[in-house]
């Protein structure tokens, strides 16, 4: 089997088994960590190591770092932080590509219907956000801006946005920026001081740490509002027992990641000889945002006129897992958003399919797909030629 769907979520990293085996098997305690007697203190400690393991691979104060269920709710919470802040300070405006995630997406329509505005930022066809049209709203409309909204990486693509340049002139101008990092971290570098990004996120069903684990960063953790409200846990930021198993195989996820992530050198170089190998044989196959920084990881193509659902099924029946889209709109045979706001037609959009796989890949995978695509091609092009 070759799993080539890690943007939609990782197989449980070899780390984190091992380590929950031992947590399990031998480790202990199982207590609430709020709980002031030893076994509660003791996972306490635990849950605070954790943190200090994410701020360190992060570049992040552990103060900073705030664990919760996910980049859907950590998204949720940086929306709800930076609305109630635009209240008080008069702002209505909220600034968010056209590629964003639907989590991000839905966060900001629920808060256009409850008074804000959106201003949308166009896309380059290479799948970049448009920096001058940024920087031209923001030298006009800054004081009313409540937050910029783009994604540090896009789940489908894979370009890697220039969210530091954005989150440099956010800076500057006083705006709160946005960032949905989840595709980025643990697939790339990422330095949470460096990058001058407000509020920041983390699913750690992406890196292989157990679903349902992550994280927010929040620059200026007064700046942080919640959204679930419970005993105080999480400096009051966050309600509720944490999921403290979750936050250690989240911090066990991450360190793998820094203590392997040369890999991503060898994943790269598999990669563009994958897509090269596609392209001799099918000049016709558009790789999207071919020509921008992508991930190591991910590549999105297509051939016009082939549906990507008839070529899902096909590298299936082999075996071979990869999606057509976001795992949220898998299942409709439509052009995804992200296309769309790339001006990328329907003929060519409804024939796109995405293939990514992660840190502990075997390369050798690229090449084994690489024959089955090309053939699977063959195969529904013949078919469509009678």
């Amino acid at each position: 089997m070759i799993y080539a769907d890690y943007n939609g979520t990782a197989p449980i990293n070899q780390a984190v088994k091992e380590y929950l085996i031992n947590r399990l098997e031998n480790e202990g305690p199982y207590a609430n960590p709020n709980a002031i007697h030893f076994l509660g203190s003791k996972c306490l400690r635990a849950l605070e190591t954790a943190r200090q393991v994410c701020a360190d691979v992060l570049g992040a104060r552990p103060d900073q770092v705030f664990f919760n269920s996910g980049a859907s709710e950590g998204i949720s919470t940086m929306f709800h932080s930076a609305v109630l802040r635009a209240k008080e300070q008069g702002r209505q405006t909220i600034l968010i590509s056209q590629i964003e995630h639907a989590a991000t997406i839905t966060a900001a329509s629920y808060y256009e219907k409850q008074g804000m505005k959106l201003v949308w930022i166009p896309t380059h066809s290479s799948g970049v956000v448009d920096l001058e049209f940024i920087k031209k709203t923001l030298g006009t409309k800054a004081k009313d801006i409540a937050g910029i909204a783009t994604m540090a990486a896009n789940n489908e693509t894979g370009v890697i946005q220039p969210y530091q340049e954005i989150a440099k002139w956010a800076e500057e101008n006083q705006v709160l920026f946005l960032c949905d990092t989840t595709q980025l971290i643990g697939k790339g570098e990422f330095n949470f001081a460096t990058s001058r990004i407000d509020f920041a996120v983390c699913s750690g069903h992406k890196l292989g740490s157990l679903p349902g684990s992550g994280l927010l960063l929040a620059k200026h953790p007064t700046l942080l509002q919640p959204i679930v409200f419970g005993g105080g846990q999480e400096l009051g930021k966050r309600g509720g027992t944490q999921n403290y198993i979750g936050a250690e195989t989240l911090a066990v996820a991450l360190k793998n990641f820094q203590d392997n992530k040369q890999r991503l050198v060898t994943l790269s170089t598999a990669r563009r000889k994958f897509e090269k190998k596609i392209k001799d044989a099918l000049p016709e196959i558009i790789i999207f945002g071919e020509e921008a920084s992508r991930l190591t990881n991910t590549t999105f193509l297509a051939y016009p006129g082939v549906l990507g659902q008839a070529i899902q099924i096909e590298l299936e029946s082999k075996n071979i897992f990869i999606t057509t889209s976001s795992a949220c709109s898998d299942n409709e045979p439509v052009t995804s958003k992200v296309l769309h706001a790339m001006n990328i037609s329907d003929a060519v959009g409804r024939g796109a399919i995405r293939i990514s796989l992660g840190l502990w890949s075997d390369p050798e995978d690229y090449d084994k797909m690489a024959d089955a695509i090309i053939l699977a091609y063959l195969k529904l092009l013949k078919i469509q030629s009678y």
